[in-house]
């Protein structure tokens, strides 16, 4: 296994640490629980799940190619048959999740067409839920099997824009007075967030989970006293503040 890896506790050590702490493999679907005040919640698991039944044998596309090798060339892996591997692996995830969709799509149009009613369009969103979960449960074993957990961490942020981090990051900002609960549960609902939208076929719908979970987290913050939109002028007022004295 190719260890070669930069070190994410220079470029973002209180995500890194914070990452250590929490579980940042969780379950598609399971809903995240509140915690009570003050309290930490408990790590999220990652259950067992059977290997995934491929949804097409077709090669991954050109782009595909070219999007998986973007994502790879970040983790600073130096073995060219790893790289290979990875990036065919994650190719194929994008191809295969492209074919649920499109199946899902096209059952969706069919039951619209037929009249069939809500639930004949539930049923195939369902079906194409289930799929997707052995074939996100499967893809996570075998890049696991090749790589370390902080680059398994890389590969999941590069699949969905690093919103991760870079969300984290904004909240710890914001709210410079958090918690060390309060911290874990927003990254662990960020990141719950995160196994959801790898899963999502376009940018608009992988956005649309994080901004989900965002409502929840909002929520929960205000429900702990924080004024969010006091907190966002605040933060502003700061960053120009310094803009202004590094001048």
């Amino acid at each position: 296994m190719d260890k070669t890896l930069p070190n994410p506790m220079k470029t973002h050590p209180r995500i890194a640490a914070l990452a250590l702490l929490s579980v940042l493999s969780t379950t598609p679907g399971a809903p995240a629980q509140t915690p009570a005040a003050n309290v930490a919640p408990a790590p999220l698991a990652t259950p067992a799940k059977p290997a995934a039944t491929p949804a097409t044998t077709a090669a991954p596309s050109d782009e595909l190619l070219r999007r998986a090798d973007k994502i790879v060339a970040e983790l600073g892996l130096s073995d060219p048959d790893l790289i290979a591997r990875i990036r065919d692996l994650l190719a194929r995830q994008y191809a295969e999740l492209s074919a649920i969709h499109g199946e899902r799509d096209a059952a969706l149009k069919a039951a619209e067409a037929a009249s069939a009613g809500p639930a004949a369009a539930q049923a195939a969103r369902d079906h194409a839920t289930a799929r997707q979960a052995d074939l996100h449960y499967a893809f996570l074993a075998r890049i696991s099997a090749e790589l370390t957990p902080i680059q398994v961490e890389q590969i999941k942020d590069g699949m969905t824009y690093g919103v991760v981090p870079k969300t984290f990051r904004v909240y710890q900002e914001m709210l410079p007075n958090l918690t060390p609960a309060q911290s874990i549960q927003i990254l662990a609902w960020l990141t719950e967030a995160r196994e959801h939208a790898m899963d999502a076929g376009s940018s608009k719908e992988k956005h649309a989970w994080f901004g989900k979970y965002k409502g929840r987290i909002n929520n929960y913050l205000s429900k702990a006293g924080y004024d969010m939109k006091q907190a966002e002028r605040d933060m502003f007022a700061r960053k120009n503040a310094e803009a202004k004295a590094a001048q």
